[in-house]
């Protein structure tokens, strides 16, 4: 059952905007500063992980530019990517489409010493298919019974989920996607049907509000993240993920370089290797 906290994220029309306005942006120096700290304990969350054998999964949701994917960078940035993996799957082929749902998502959920990172998840069939019309009514519906089951199953397996969802306010999803289109470092983050749920925010919300009613259960709550803010979201997501996992520092000894081994008559070859010019 959803925690009754009295409104819901976008009630005011802004989203939390109004409280972003009261608070100074991060310097650029302050965030890095702060992000460094962070990663400091992402380490040793990592090493924690390896281990103990946890198996962690973690699940970014949200609209479209709600800054999932900068968040997920910011938190991999530093870590291993054999532990802390990423997954974000395309459209699915005619052959997932016939499977059972839930089926093409569990190949891919963590083994013993893995973090698992979902940019978006099965909570697709609750939001973008829904909204957009991939898949019947009925099928949401059984969706929505079904997953505080199959999440309740995950974490009888020792798998430790956290679920967040990113709200970003109406203005300031536009701004970030007006800035896509010229810019050609972005232009593949606004596909066509980027462009088409745009104009959908409503039915988003509602499909948002049906999801959090029916999943966010005590087993595996949802925590809903302010994003208006790209920098403090993340360093807030990282401080709670960091609360959410009990972990120590992993004691190891000092590392030493040994000496190097002796030339013992070799010399550099006379070869003409391939050098890339060096325009910088």
């Amino acid at each position: 059952m959803m925690a009754d906290t009295g409104k819901k994220p976008d009630e005011s029309g802004d989203n939390g905007k109004g409280k972003d306005k009261d608070k100074q942006k991060l310097t650029t120096k302050k965030y890095e500063k702060q992000l460094a700290k962070l990663h400091v304990e992402l380490v040793k969350l990592q090493e924690w992980v390896k281990q103990k054998g946890l198996k962690v999964c973690i699940i970014f949701e949200g609209r479209d530019g709600a800054g999932k994917g900068g968040t997920i960078k910011a938190i991999t940035e530093r870590v291993s990517p054999r532990v802390f993996r990423v997954i974000a799957l395309p459209t699915p082929t005619e052959r997932e489409k016939s499977q059972m749902y839930v089926q093409r998502y569990l190949p891919h959920l963590p083994a013993a010493g893995e973090v698992v990172i979902w940019d978006r998840s099965w909570y697709n069939r609750a939001g973008v298919e829904r909204v957009m019309g991939f898949c019947p009514e009925e099928a949401v519906k059984r969706f929505l019974q079904l997953a505080p089951a199959f999440e309740k199953i995950m974490i009888e397996c020792d798998i430790i989920l956290l679920k967040y969802w990113l709200e970003v306010s109406m203005e300031e999803q536009t701004r970030r996607l007006e800035a896509r289109i010229d810019d050609g470092r972005k232009i593949w983050k606004l596909s066509p049907m980027d462009v088409e749920s745009y104009s959908r925010w409503y039915d988003y919300s509602r499909a948002r509000d049906e999801m959090f009613k029916a999943t966010d259960t005590p087993w595996a709550p949802w925590y809903v993240v302010n994003s208006n803010d790209k920098e403090r979201a993340r360093l807030n997501v990282i401080t709670h993920l960091l609360s959410k996992i009990p972990y120590k520092k992993v004691l190891r000894d000092k590392v030493k370089l040994p000496d190097r081994q002796k030339r013992r008559g070799y010399r550099e070859p006379d070869y003409p290797f391939k050098f890339i010019p060096e325009k910088f």
